[in-house]
């Protein structure tokens, strides 16, 4: 390793521990500095601990008017969400489904679970999330129009949603994808997991498409342990959504009628009660973060580094920040020398066709995904302790 590059991850480093002290440094922990305690004492104190009660309603209720949908419908984790909107956007066996190969795997998985095969478009080396323009191209080389829905011409098959991914809470240019959509009969359906209090403008994401998920895994900027979100302005589909994560029972005093195949992915109460005392902390946690993203960015303007950031005009929750490096060899050397200090940095994720349940899905070349694979690293980006005492103070 070069000496210049050696004094780079140092002086990272020593931001680091600035921020979060000495000692191992996780990449993102979860923050209980509000109500937590009490709220689950009281879901306790209540006996409703599981799918049903008064918290699981008023979180939804929380949500629902944070982002400005209509509609927010809890689940028992992110992916599940992201099935059940799937299946609800219509996507069936044999269909195929626009997304991109740099996510998290669980945007593929639940594709999957629906019988339906994963297409990969390229991305924004900006936003790390699907370019609007690699869309285009793809849908104008491999798409046509016919019997009410876009078809692919090579496989000869339905392409039924676009399931693009807001990555790191960076919105991604979803306006313009929304756009692209609509032109060819695609629903679109928003992995919106990792950001909450992200806004593309003015609107939250997740509010673009028929339908969105959240996840609230305890690595996210809020946390219920385990749950994820359903969002959408369709009375119907929420309806709907409700129905088939509660195992398609109809509603009656003692019977139990199930009318199809449905799930048990609702929300416990109990985790319920826990995602209402953190969105009470939202607001605060959302400006610390920020806080933490301006020193990170600052270094980086003072070393050459890029961080990755939001557009002009949108705005980013800062999840989990990251810095794109110059090479691979950098960003193998970054992982090596902060780990060995106990900072936690990893790398982004491995691309969806790299592995091996993925491989031989149809994709445009995605050239700035491999790009980005090979130089993206993720610093540790959890609120620093005593930040919420300082801020009250």
């Amino acid at each position: 390793m070069k000496r210049t590059q050696s004094d780079r991850w140092a002086a990272l480093a020593a931001v680091v521990r600035e921020l979060y002290g000495e000692g191992v440094v996780p990449l993102h922990r979860p923050v209980f500095e509000g109500n937590e305690r009490r709220y689950l004492v009281d879901c306790i104190d209540s006996n409703f601990v599981s799918s049903v009660g008064a918290q699981v309603a008023e979180f939804e209720q929380r949500v629902a008017a944070f982002t400005g949908s209509r509609h927010a419908i809890a689940t028992v984790n992110g992916t599940a969400a992201l099935h059940v909107a799937l299946q609800l956007a219509g996507v069936g066996r044999g269909d195929e489904v626009l997304s991109q190969a740099l996510t998290f795997v669980a945007t593929c998985n639940a594709l999957s679970y629906c019988g339906a095969h994963p297409v990969f478009v390229d991305v924004d080396r900006d936003t790390l999330g699907m370019s609007p323009g690699a869309l285009r191209r793809f849908l104008a080389l491999h798409a046509e129009r016919r019997d009410g829905g876009c078809w692919n011409r090579a496989s000869g098959r339905r392409i039924a949603a676009c399931v693009p991914m807001h990555t790191f809470g960076i919105p991604v240019r979803i306006a313009e994808i929304a756009e692209v959509c609509a032109e060819w009969g695609i629903v679109l359906v928003e992995d919106a997991a990792e950001s909450l209090g992200s806004y593309a403008g003015t609107r939250h994401t997740g509010t673009f498409g028929r339908l969105s998920t959240l996840s609230f895994n305890g690595n996210k900027v809020i946390t219920t342990g385990g749950g994820g979100m359903i969002l959408t302005d369709d009375d119907a589909l929420a309806k709907r959504a409700k129905h088939l994560t509660t195992t398609a029972k109809v509603p009656h005093p003692y019977e139990f009628v199930h009318d199809e195949v449905g799930y048990n992915y609702r929300l416990p109460n109990l985790n319920a009660a826990l995602g209402c005392a953190q969105m009470e902390l939202l607001e605060p946690m959302l400006a610390i973060k920020a806080e933490v993203a301006q020193r990170y960015r600052e270094f980086c303007a003072r070393s050459g580094m890029r961080f990755a950031g939001p557009l002009p005009g949108d705005t980013a929750n800062f999840w989990l920040n990251a810095v794109v490096l110059d090479s691979p060899e950098d960003r193998e050397d970054l992982l090596e020398y902060t780990n060995a200090l106990g900072i936690m940095t990893r790398p982004i994720w491995r691309l969806m066709p790299r592995l091996a349940m993925y491989q031989g899905c149809q994709h445009d070349g995605l050239e700035n995904s491999y790009w980005l694979e090979a130089r993206v690293v993720n610093l540790p980006s959890s609120v620093p302790e005593g930040a919420f005492a300082r801020l009250r103070a």
